[in-house]
């Protein structure tokens, strides 16, 4: 992993020992970074290593900042709200077309100030600015979270590969004061690489999210409240216009039960095999599990209904007058009564009518590069436990990790009692472990095996009860949401 033995308070002499060097290899880290609300600090990792650290400031109270998991979805050096008086964001870095971000600012004193942004002090906002491209995680959440190494074998893996084939990312070891640089190889994706240069020579445009610019020395602010500089007027919280997130695309019929994929790759799932037409690019994916919704349910519904013959329309889990004709002539010749569109017992006759099992607990979805790539049912084991909120990103084998393997951790997550009732959950308590997250998942094998041949460096797992946040939509990863701002 890059950087991957650089720990503590050696860091900042180490990088600045690499800036000073002729060192230009092409690394492809994928990174995530974690803050804290409560300690007012932000952690860069690669896997469960420290490669940076800073003190920032989150939202002050009536403008909290909103935990969960992000993701960086565009990024510009220069920047102005357009909500606080044209504040300077430079190095803006968004996390939701709602208008939160990381941003640098010369107030950061170490304790909520911000209207509900993540300010960095400036020097350290340029310098991540550099490091990070579109897509990077960032973890927001109360207390501390590390990710950690995951072992299990519930998880998704690439085909096996063995070390002398997989194109390795250089790794630089800090020993005695001593950087070595070890096997360099070209990237499989210049364009979304890192590179660790003498002199940062590169201009990016004022929106750039392709490739990271060359790493200058990485500021190492410890997370310690220091004195405040003078604040000003606004310097926080921002957005362009507000962006209207975009439900998933519509759910085509699919010869394979409880797979979707969209229609110009639409292909059955043959038994043990990778879905065709889906194949890894070297964009890694996002998978989001989370639990059957509404919106599963009437795309269900609506599949039941057109097997039976009640045109319902295209099963896009959408109730509009075709599928509220098809409910209503079901309900009439079964002489159901009832107001209630989907009530359970209409639910269940309508499935053992159509010789369909009643749909499964889960959902699995997956995005590349910001849109929909597939998604299915899954089940979950013991649904009246919660699930809890987990976030996993996969390492791919590099020398330091001949193996490759997935980095984890848990986020705080109390549901409302409504969702609790709603989603069907009687105990509260998620496992104390993820490997027991895990073990609950029931995924089919032909699933497992399409998610598999689209592992590659970087591709994430998210795993929740809640449903997929509203900032999911056009021109964004997963996002989900712990604690709404």
């Amino acid at each position: 992993m890059v950087l991957r033995h650089v720990l503590g308070s050696g860091l900042f002499s180490a990088l600045l020992l690499l800036s000073s060097t002729a060192l230009s290899a092409e690394i492809k880290p994928p990174l995530q970074i974690v803050v804290s609300t409560e300690r007012q600090s932000l952690t860069v990792y690669d896997g469960d290593k420290v490669v940076a650290t800073s003190r920032v400031s989150t939202g002050k109270r009536g403008h909290a900042t909103p935990t969960g998991i992000f993701s960086i979805l565009e990024k510009r050096r220069t920047h102005a709200s357009n909500i606080y008086s044209d504040a300077p964001m430079p190095f803006m870095q968004r996390l939701t077309w709602s208008g939160i971000a990381l941003h640098g600012s010369n107030h950061v004193p170490g304790y909520p100030a911000s209207h509900g942004c993540v300010r960095l002090p400036d020097s350290f906002a340029r310098d991540l600015f550099k490091l990070t491209r579109g897509g990077l995680h960032v973890i927001i959440t109360p207390d501390m979270a590390a990710p950690e190494r995951v072992d299990s074998a519930a998880l998704f893996a690439p085909p096996s590969t063995l070390l002398s084939d997989v194109p390795l990312r250089p790794a630089v070891l800090q020993q005695a004061g001593q950087a070595m640089q070890g096997p360099s190889l070209p990237a499989a994706d210049p364009d979304t690489s890192v590179k660790l240069a003498m002199n940062d020579t590169a201009h990016a445009t004022s929106s750039d999210m392709s490739a990271p610019q060359p790493l200058a020395a990485m500021s190492t602010a410890s997370p310690q409240t220091t004195p405040s500089s003078p604040a000003p007027a606004s310097s926080s919280a921002a957005s362009s216009a507000p962006v209207s997130p975009d439900p998933i695309s519509p759910k085509p019929a699919s010869s394979s039960p409880g797979l979707t994929v969209p229609p110009a790759s639409l292909q059955p799932a043959g038994t043990g095999s990778p879905i065709p037409g889906l194949t890894a690019t070297a964009s890694p994916i996002r998978i989001l599990i989370t639990r059957r919704g509404q919106r599963e349910t009437v795309m269900s519904a609506q599949e039941a209904l057109n097997a039976l013959g009640y045109d319902a329309g295209l099963a896009d889990g959408r109730v509009g007058t075709q599928t509220l004709a098809a409910i209503a002539a079901f309900r009439a010749a079964e002489s159901l009564p009832g107001q209630d569109r989907l009530s359970e017992d209409l639910l269940s006759v309508l499935f053992s009518k159509a010789n369909l099992p009643p749909p499964p607990e889960g959902h699995l979805l997956v995005r590349r590069d910001f849109k929909p790539l597939l998604e299915a049912e899954i089940g979950i084991r013991q649904p009246e436990q919660a699930l809890g909120t987990h976030f996993l990103q996969y390492h791919a084998a590099d020398a330091n990790e001949p193996q490759g393997g997935w980095y984890g951790m848990s986020l705080p997550d109390r549901l409302p009692a409504a969702m609790q009732k709603r989603i069907g959950i009687t105990d509260p308590t998620p496992p104390a472990t993820l490997t027991a997250v895990l073990d609950r998942l029931d995924i089919s094998q032909d699933l497992r095996n399409a998610i598999n041949a689209l592992i590659t460096d970087g591709a994430s797992l998210s795993i929740s009860d809640r449903a997929m946040s509203l900032e999911t939509g056009k021109g964004t990863d997963f996002v989900t949401l712990t604690q709404p701002g």
